[in-house]
């Protein structure tokens, strides 16, 4: 007897002109186009055409001096989602929306309102956000502490989720002949009183299609992880190697039975950037091409946020100096992608200059240069090895990298069984496979 064929999940990361940070000096991208919303609905059609599960719009909050070098900033990722929705029929739309420096009832509402205009394809990508780069743009003079963060996020959670559980399925009834339209006994108001949030409600929009957006999560560090195996349905992760790709699956997967959940509840999806071409050498020559065009001096700042070190003081040439670097529970960003580049740098021996091309073309998340047979062959691997239940999609350059994937790479999977032909539901968690919310209403009595 066969054993089935484990289908992959892929999801696009859209990002400006593509995801290798001279993706924007390439002669075939389109810069002065990322405010475009033409620009990105026929992306989003590629994608919807070649059956993809989703896309995801991720967000910052803070504009630095890196813009003198690469694309930063750009449209709100729900504004912009919502542009989309009318553009797509199936694909499902996740955007990023930061739980440090929002209000839950303002998310609540925004997520509601997209899973209405989208028809159920809603998902919100939770962050807590990092630097204090950001918390002076929001009247405070320092960003909070990593576990403060999360203990933030994790109450933040409650909230939407009360907020969104707070119309029943039938509080909507619109009966011209009574004069009803909505029972309002059947629209319960929160009260939630923690130590981050006071919110009272209802939430003032009807119960969304899939009552809650699909929740995604990208935070690798541990407690983030510990957070995803208790909330999230959707992660994507930055793993540079098999190997570790396969140590975060099963570290995740395996904290979710003490939350009471099954593994099939949550997917992981690493970061998964493919240079491709016809032939290998072609593939090469793409590489070849973007790797002129990276600027050194923009490498150095991004690495520098990266592991919280003014890298400009030491030589391109020289080592990365590991001894000068804070500790991990001094770092105040990125934990989990602060321990991979360490890791990285340690395995491999970079120079500063070296490691600002190593991770050029991602940040650090998984790249390969190939033809579509050969990304297919490592994607087949990572999916049955247990180190993915599918990939977020990370072109190199748009609009090409992203025909190539889908041209090349989605048919091959297809032709193997790994891949959908057709998509079999319209809502983003039907896309997923996830369960439908068992969403009952917060009633109180006071």
């Amino acid at each position: 007897m066969s054993v089935p064929v484990k289908k992959m999940h892929l999801n696009l990361f859209v990002l400006n002109t593509g995801h290798h940070e001279a993706s924007w000096r390439h002669p075939e991208t389109m810069p002065k186009s990322v405010t475009d919303i033409h620009y990105y609905t026929r992306l989003a059609q590629m994608a919807e055409q070649a059956k993809l599960d989703s896309l995801f719009i991720a967000d910052a909050l803070v504009l630095t001096p890196a813009i003198q070098h690469k694309i930063g900033g750009g449209l709100e990722p729900l504004t912009m989602l919502s542009a989309l929705a009318m553009g797509t029929e199936r694909i499902g739309l996740i955007g990023t929306v930061s739980t440090t420096y929002t209000e839950p009832y303002n998310a609540a509402r925004m997520f509601a309102s997209l899973d209405h205009i989208s028809g159920g394809r809603a998902g919100w990508n939770s962050v807590t956000s990092v630097g204090d780069v950001t918390a002076i743009n929001f009247g405070r003079e320092r960003h909070p502490e990593h576990s403060d963060r999360y203990e933030q996020a994790k109450e933040f959670l409650e909230v939407v989720k009360g907020l969104w559980s707070g119309w029943e399925a039938d509080a909507l009834v619109a009966d011209k002949q009574s004069g009803t339209f909505a029972d309002y006994s059947k629209i319960h108001p929160l009260r939630y009183k923690g130590n981050y949030f006071s919110v009272h409600g209802p939430l003032n929009v009807a119960r969304s299609p899939q009552v809650f957006p699909v929740l995604v999560q990208a935070g690798s560090s541990d407690a983030g992880k510990e957070l995803a195996a208790e909330t999230a349905e959707l992660v994507f992760t930055a793993q540079d190697t098999l190997e570790h790709a396969k140590a975060f699956y099963a570290d995740l997967k395996g904290r979710m039975a003490k939350y009471g959940r099954h593994a099939d509840e949550l997917k992981i999806l690493p970061g998964f950037s493919p240079i491709i071409g016809a032939t290998e050498s072609e593939a090469r020559e793409k590489e070849a091409m973007l790797a002129e065009l990276i600027t050194p001096d923009f490498g150095l700042i991004r690495l520098s946020n990266s592991l919280e070190i003014d890298l400009h003081r030491y030589p391109l040439e020289g080592p990365v100096p590991l001894e000068d670097l804070p500790s991990i529970e001094q770092v105040k960003g990125q934990k989990a992608r602060f321990e991979m580049l360490v890791d990285m740098v340690k395995a491999e021996q970079l120079t500063i200059r070296q490691l600002i091309h190593r991770t050029a073309t991602a940040r650090g998340h998984y790249t390969m240069v190939g033809t579509p047979e050969q990304v297919a062959d490592v994607m087949e691997q990572w999916v049955k090895d247990g180190a993915a239940d599918g990939f977020n999609v990370m072109p190199p350059y748009f609009p090409g990298g992203l025909e190539d994937f889908v041209g090349g790479v989605v048919p091959e999977l297809q032709r193997r069984g790994l891949f959908r032909t057709e998509y079999s539901g319209r809502t983003l968690r039907e896309h997923f496979g996830l369960k439908h919310p068992d969403a009952q209403p917060v009633v109180t009595t006071t």
